[in-house]
């Protein structure tokens, strides 16, 4: 169940399989589970972002938020390997995945934690996430509100056309964001945000 997947510890018996993705020339081997959003693969929204956001212009602190077994991250720390990558989830099989998949990767760069973890001080260069819109409109905002303003430069979202991605610009449109999109591609946007003076004070 997709819920599962927003679960601190997910019920779902554990099945671990293999799952292989290229972005450009770099190519990951990783390792997927069940109760873990995308179980055996990349997901197509996921694939949408990688494919078309640019590389971080600075080094820093960079986040994947929503990290679940760690692509986005894996990538961020191979094109960034001076920055510091923050894989950030609340399901710890999929916490425990990206430290796994980091590590198997040579990756030391990569810091894997719960959001609670993560220092109240650190504000980040850059923010990529497929964030959960299955969880629910009211999840998803204060999810948003909590991190983008912590975020000094550009923020990379990923959102189903069909599950309110344009809707989702609007309100954040609203919250004092200026929205771009970047790409609409196989039913989803990439949506740039950034704040444009008017976000939630940091």
């Amino acid at each position: 169940m997709t819920d599962q997947y927003f679960a601190d510890d997910p019920s779902a018996p554990s099945s671990p399989v293999p799952a292989r993705f290229a972005v450009g020339e770099l190519t990951f081997a990783a390792t997927t589970d069940s109760g873990v959003f995308a179980r055996g693969r990349l997901d197509k929204g996921t694939r949408v972002l990688l494919d078309h956001v640019p590389e971080p212009e600075d080094d820093g602190d960079l986040l994947d938020l929503g990290c679940g077994w760690g692509p986005i991250a894996l990538w961020l720390a191979s094109v960034r390997p001076h920055a510091t990558v923050w894989a950030v989830d609340v399901n710890t099989r999929a916490l425990s995945l990206a430290e796994a998949n980091a590590k198997a990767a040579g990756l030391g760069n990569v810091r894997v934690c719960r959001p609670h973890e993560v220092p109240a001080d650190v504000t980040f260069a850059g923010m990529w996430s497929n964030p959960p819109i299955r969880a629910g409109k009211a999840a998803l905002h204060d999810l948003l509100l909590q991190w983008l303003p912590r975020v000094d430069g550009s923020s990379y979202l990923v959102v189903s056309k069909n599950l309110g991605a344009d809707s989702l610009g609007r309100w954040l449109g609203d919250q004092g964001y200026r929205v771009s999109r970047l790409s609409s591609n196989a039913g989803y946007r990439v949506l740039e945000v950034i704040d444009a003076g008017g976000g939630a004070e940091r």
